[in-house]
């Protein structure tokens, strides 16, 4: 943050220390100035929109959080700006709980913190956040930060109650709240670590003894692995935003292949394709919901290669996993390997249908009431014994998959699944038996995603096998007798998807 006078307005608690000095912190302090600035503006009528759709899911989900933890006070920080060098940050995000019990995505404020207050009969929600200052008000142009003449229009408290449904108040009332800090508080200890050491000390000084202290670390980790728990399964509004990042997806997908003589052309064509898939994330979305991993030739063989500094050459493969994230910050998660020149080699074509064959099986058995980790095996199965067929294993694909043998995950490292929605691997703090070893319910969306790899070094593949990488994913939705694939209309054949770069 550059130096600044604070608003006498409100003043937000735990504030970051001020960062070096630029070009912003050179406005003008003279009388003359602030009072010239601070005049001459015309009336700017507080419209209050109407709720936004997401505001009635979110209520939903904060009452079952609310059942969840009777008695505690529960704080959900939206999280701050993150300094990516001396005075300029990181384009925020905030964090994924917040969005999902708030409502607020792309266009949510940095340093709000959400807090339910208990009561008799549930939990009460407060939004907290720091309101617009008003045009007499230095903020308004000497804070780059938060102050509009810097980073445009910002809503008033009341805006954003009407828009999220949600009762709202200034940061400055908070540290009342944070003040009052007591064993019964709960907070999402991650997404703000100034505000968490902040509760981590008023609990110190208000508990009777370490044990205690310990405790209420505990009940952080519960409040962490139920708002996890939460998301398992997706309601109709998740759906639908998960559709929407999906088709997005599709396009830039389009948009990569169309692109491609001029990506060719470039030393770094990956680079180029990097920035073709993220124009469009961008265009149609809040941005990509992961960085996009464009690897072409060997670096398909690299499960989590994000350098994309290498050519796009012909006759070479190149492994496109990306996604959208949607302005919801709900985000597609999809991989294409795409035949550069517009036709696969007879090795490429078999290593890239043996992973189909790997995705269909596993997704032929996706439906409610079997283990989220029988996907994994049956797709398993399959690598096991196509690479026992081709000689690459020194013992029987039954042998292989023995859970003290593994010798085909040489050649795919990664499992085949996880949940998604929010965050691209959604539900990370969900307990094993409810994610790995759970099952499965209409409404839970997840990946498919099988790959072989055979490094370019690799001495117990074949040469023509060397530097081959080909994944496949997909984004699947449980429904109430089956599974869908949201991402079908992507082409997945060897077929269709040579006739899709060709006729692009």
């Amino acid at each position: 943050m550059s130096s600044h006078t604070e608003s006498s307005q409100q003043t937000a608690p735990s504030e970051p220390k001020p960062r070096a000095t630029s070009n912003r912190s050179t406005t003008p302090g003279s009388d003359g100035f602030k009072e010239y600035i601070g005049s001459g503006w015309a009336d700017r009528p507080d419209v209050l929109p109407g709720a936004r759709e997401q505001a009635a899911f979110a209520a939903e989900r904060r009452t079952r959080v609310s059942r969840l933890h009777p008695g505690k006070r529960i704080v959900i920080p939206a999280g701050r700006l993150k300094q990516r060098s001396n005075d300029t940050d990181f384009a925020f995000r905030g964090h994924s709980a917040f969005a999902h019990l708030t409502g607020w995505g792309s266009d949510s404020e940095p340093g709000a913190v959400l807090v339910l207050e208990p009561t008799a009969d549930g939990h009460e929600a407060t939004l907290y956040f720091r309101e617009r200052a008003g045009r007499d008000s230095d903020e308004f142009y000497a804070n780059p930060e938060i102050g509009e003449f810097w980073i445009g229009p910002r809503p008033s408290l009341a805006q954003v109650a009407s828009d999220l449904a949600l009762p709202t108040r200034g940061i400055a009332d908070l540290a009342a709240v944070i003040d009052s800090t007591d064993e019964n508080t709960l907070v999402v200890r991650e997404a703000d670590p100034a505000l968490t050491d902040q509760i981590d000390g008023l609990r110190l000084l208000n508990l009777d003894d370490r044990i205690a202290d310990v405790e209420a670390h505990e009940g952080d980790d519960e409040l962490a692995r139920d708002l996890s728990e939460l998301r398992l399964v997706k309601d109709s509004y998740e759906v639908g935003e998960l559709r929407a990042a999906v088709a997005a997806t599709a396009r830039g997908f389009d948009d990569v292949i169309a692109d491609l003589p001029r990506i060719t052309a470039h030393r770094r064509g990956e680079r180029l394709v990097e920035g073709v898939f993220n124009g469009r994330a961008r265009a149609d979305g809040n941005a990509v919901g992961y960085d996009t991993i464009a690897a072409s030739g060997p670096h398909a063989c690299i499960l989590h290669w994000t350098r994309n500094d290498g050519p796009v050459v012909p006759g070479d493969l190149i492994l496109l996993d990306a996604g959208v994230e949607v302005d919801s910050y709900y985000t597609a998660d999809i991989t294409r390997t795409l035949p550069i020149g517009g036709r696969f080699t007879e090795t490429q074509r078999l290593v890239y249908e043996t992973v189909r064959e790997a995705a269909d099986a596993a997704f032929a058995i996706v439906r409610p009431g079997i283990r989220f980790r029988e996907i994994h095996q049956t797709a398993m199965a399959v690598i096991a014994r196509r690479t026992a067929e081709w000689g690459l294993l020194p013992v029987s694909a039954e042998e292989a998959l023995e859970a003290d043998n593994q010798h085909h995950r040489r050649y795919m490292v990664h499992g085949t699944s996880h949940h998604l929605g929010l965050d691209v691997h959604d539900c990370a703090q969900a307990r094993r038996d409810l994610y790995l070893d759970g099952v499965l319910e209409a409404g839970m969306v997840f990946t498919i995603e099988p790959g072989l790899y055979f490094q370019p070094d690799d001495l117990t593949v074949p040469e023509h096998f060397r530097g081959i990488g080909v994944r496949i994913e997909d984004n699947i939705l449980v429904t109430a007798d089956g599974a869908e694939n949201l991402s079908i209309a992507i082409p997945r054949t060897a077929d269709d998807v040579e006739a899709w770069v060709q006729g692009a």
